[in-house]
């Protein structure tokens, strides 16, 4: 045996380990259980990986983003191993690691029910005990088929497989980089003790060395879905799990999944009277209700005011627009697939807008430009129209018809930093406003390596994703990259927010926009006299009117600040005798430009202060008689607390000052 000289990455930095020869990764880890994988020179291997002269290793923490998804993925094939014990004639389809989880899709005659999926986490338990040690093998293709002759889509992946870019198996089926790639096949096999292969499947790694090494997970639900994602094959089912380093994790897990579903927007909005989706109308069409048409008033009313006080001009344009519009732009081809077809009328075809950029162009182009003028900002409550699959149309974070409050800046290439910073500072104290105050920022650039997706020289790309850039980093926030997540046409930055419970939303989005100038002829007369193309900056400040609806709803559980809420003041009296006395004050408030109801119904007094906390109306006014006597009102708020004898006029005013602070009580 020789010595091996590698280099051990750790928290303290690098330092350089003489082993011998066949030493295993997992062997400079002895005194680290939490380390269930290593990366080596930036590769994520199985620990039985055997070291090699001038390796670099690093060790992968289970509770790390990539050790998260070796436990899932590892927790994946422990699932699937149970279904097939249980079910031996199910079909294996595809099982990669997602979001907080994992799935895998099976090909089975019944349908999954929750019994099964009790029994199946029963199996999946007796082969966590059993110990089972995840063992990795190289294959051929050839030898792959011959193994895997009884499941025909890992024979559809290996056939497949041949044909995929480097770097973007994805792109034959979601989840597919899980099992193979532009490299060498391997096979999982599940050792038992014994040695004997108790089960194996088509696979790229790594897994963590044993199944015991599981140590918390659970099966959430069964849902259909079409085998590599299309429509026309065959429907699959797919089981859904979450594996976590502890049990405590998983069951932090657990506890915010049931806080999401009390905050689910779809089932506030029914419960709250904010909106629906008729089926006459179509999926992904949401109708607002009265409650929620004045908290959607308040929110365009108030961006229209802060679009204005920013330097903004307010412009419109209509739904609708001759195709060729979009060849200009650029948008066709690249967003056909999210475009509504054309409607042929009179000879041309039309399309509903899927953007409301081209319109804004054609503004701009109307008349003569002067480099005085400019940075130029418009701006407009664009009703955008896209055709989203069935399967991803989610109540109002993810629909078919929005509103998007979009602006656009026409400004010298100069005068780009300036603007972006301007428009982020704008967008952050807008969030701030409406109470999103934690969040980070994402770049999203150009994918190099696909080069038919992004129009436009390398020269401009660069330029403008370093002005973004600089932007970013001059704001002191985080900033994330999101490499091959720009627009065709240029760079963006995107804020991403946290909500009340953690969750991440993209809000916001400004992009930088060289190329539809110069699509449009774009120009502007300079101070030299000559003749220049402005740079276009696209600016989302709510993203759409209807995503950012659903998603306050969830932040704040319904329970609006009250500035915000459909109705601020919730008048109860104690006996109908006194409904008349707080229908005067309701007078009163409605003069102040407050909003309140006076519930005159023949429930009883306690009755309707439950309807007001379950409305989570923010204030309630209650009046007896004591109260008439002394010109007062018996002032409550959301969470219980009352003060008695509140005079009219102090009542009103406390009303007045929480929704002036837009503060939540």
């Amino acid at each position: 045996m020789s010595d091996v000289l590698v280099t051990v990455i750790s928290s303290a930095g690098k330092a350089e380990q003489t082993v011998t020869t066949g030493t295993r990764a997992w062997e400079l880890f002895t005194e680290a259980p939490e380390v269930i994988a290593a990366r080596v020179d930036g590769a994520l291997k199985d620990l039985a990986y055997e070291l090699t002269a001038g390796d670099e290793v690093e060790g992968v923490l289970i509770d790390s983003k990539d050790g998260r998804d070796i436990l899932r993925h590892s927790t994946a094939h422990v699932m699937a191993q149970a279904v097939q014990d249980l079910y031996p004639d199910a079909k294996l389809g595809i099982g990669p690691p997602i979001e907080n989880g994992f799935y895998y899709d099976f090909d089975v005659e019944v349908p999954f029910v929750p019994a099964d999926l009790e029994k199946i986490e029963s199996r999946m338990r007796k082969i966590v005990k059993e110990n089972q040690k995840f063992s990795r093998r190289v294959t051929t293709d050839d030898d792959a088929r011959t193994e895997l002759a009884d499941e025909p889509y890992k024979l559809e992946l290996i056939g497949l497989k041949g044909g995929v870019s480097t770097g973007s198996t994805d792109e034959i089926a979601e989840g597919a980089s899980a099992e193979v790639g532009a490299g060498e096949l391997t096979i999982y096999d599940n050792l038992d003790r014994n040695g004997e292969i108790a089960w194996k499947d088509l696979c790229r790694g790594p897994h963590l060395p044993t199944t015991k090494r599981i140590p918390a997970f659970k099966l959430m639900r069964s849902a259909s879905a079409y085998w590599r994602g299309d429509e026309k094959n065959k429907q699959l089912q797919r089981i859904y799990g979450t594996a976590w380093e502890t049990k405590e994790a998983l069951d932090e897990h657990l506890h915010r999944i049931d806080e999401a579903e009390r905050r689910d927007h779809r089932k506030l909005g029914r419960e709250l009277d904010l909106f629906s989706f008729p089926d006459e109308i179509g999926s992904g069409l949401a109708v607002f209700h009265p409650k929620g048409g004045v908290l959607k008033r308040v929110m365009e009313d108030y961006v229209r005011t802060r679009h204005i006080e920013e330097g903004f001009d307010y412009v419109g344009t209509p739904h609708i627009t001759k195709d060729q519009l979009f060849y200009t732009s650029g948008h066709l081809p690249y967003y056909a697939d999210t475009m509504f077809p054309p409607m042929e009328f009179e000879g041309s075809n039309y399309m509903v807008k899927p953007m409301n950029c081209p319109m804004h162009n054609l503004i701009y182009k109307s008349r003569g430009r002067s480099y005085r003028e400019l940075p130029l900002r418009f701006f407009e409550f664009g009703s955008v129209y896209r055709y989203e699959k069935s399967g991803v149309v989610h109540g109002l974070t993810r629909v078919r018809g929005m509103t998007q409050d979009d602006s656009h800046s026409y400004v010298t290439a100069e005068q780009a930093p300036g603007e972006i910073k301007h428009l982020l500072n704008f967008v952050l104290g807008l969030l701030q406003d409406f109470g999103l105050d934690d969040f980070y920022l994402e770049l999203s650039t150009r994918d190099d390596s696909k080069p038919d997706k992004f129009v436009g020289s390398d020269e401009d790309w660069a330029i403008a994703t370093k002005v973004l850039e600089d932007v970013c980093i001059e704001s002191g926030l985080e900033l994330v990259p999101d490499p091959g997540g720009a627009a065709f046409y240029g760079p963006k930055v995107s804020v991403q927010c946290r909500d009340a419970i953690g969750r991440t939303w993209q809000m916001s989005t400004i992009q930088y926009d060289f190329n539809q100038p110069a699509r449009f002829e774009l120009e502007y007369n300079g101070a030299d006299g000559a003749k220049h193309q402005p740079v276009m900056i696209h600016s989302a400040k709510f993203g759409s009117l209807e995503r950012f609806f659903g998603v306050l709803v969830e932040h704040y559980a319904g329970a609006f600040p009250p500035w915000l809420a459909p109705v601020q003041v919730q008048a109860i009296p104690v006996a109908d005798t006194f409904a008349d006395y707080l229908y005067d004050v309701a007078k009163k408030m409605k003069a102040a430009g407050l909003r309140v109801e006076v519930d005159d119904s023949d429930d009883r007094m306690q009755k309707k202060i439950r309807n007001a906390q379950l409305q989570k109306v923010p204030f309630m006014m209650i009046a007896g008689a004591d109260d008439v006597d002394a010109g007062a009102v018996s002032f409550r708020y959301r969470d219980g607390r009352q003060d008695n004898g509140v005079p009219i006029d102090e009542a009103i005013a406390r009303v007045a000052q929480a929704v002036a602070d837009r503060v939540q009580v």
